[in-house]
């Protein structure tokens, strides 16, 4: 079991997706994203295996919920600096986590 003092550490924000590109280097189909997290934490970038139900221009300006306190992790020449949270369906589709109304960039998840 998880303490709660160890969920606190796990740092998610909600950020906007400024930039989505095609990542034809990944094992597996996924997207390059650039997300804005706003002033206090800035512009990260991730990749996601999100290529089955989202296009690049349905991403763009999407707000979605983010880990932004991982370490980064190499993908190919590929830095990923933030992990993009979402539900596996059945099929290995990711539905992203998102809010259901627009706001501000950075807002910690509680």
């Amino acid at each position: 079991m998880l303490t709660w003092e160890e969920f606190e550490k796990t740092e998610m924000r909600v950020g906007t997706i400024i930039d989505v590109n095609d990542f034809p280097e990944a094992r597996k189909p996924a997207y390059q994203l650039t997300i804005d997290f706003g002033a206090e934490i800035g512009i990260r970038k991730s990749s996601a295996q999100i290529t089955k139900r989202y296009t690049k221009e349905e991403l763009l300006n999407k707000q979605v919920v983010a880990v932004v306190n991982f370490p980064k992790k190499q993908i190919g020449k590929f830095m990923s600096e933030c992990l993009v949270l979402g539900a596996v369906g059945e099929e290995g589709d990711v539905i992203l986590l998102a809010p259901d109304s627009r706001i501000k960039n950075g807002l910690r998840i509680a």
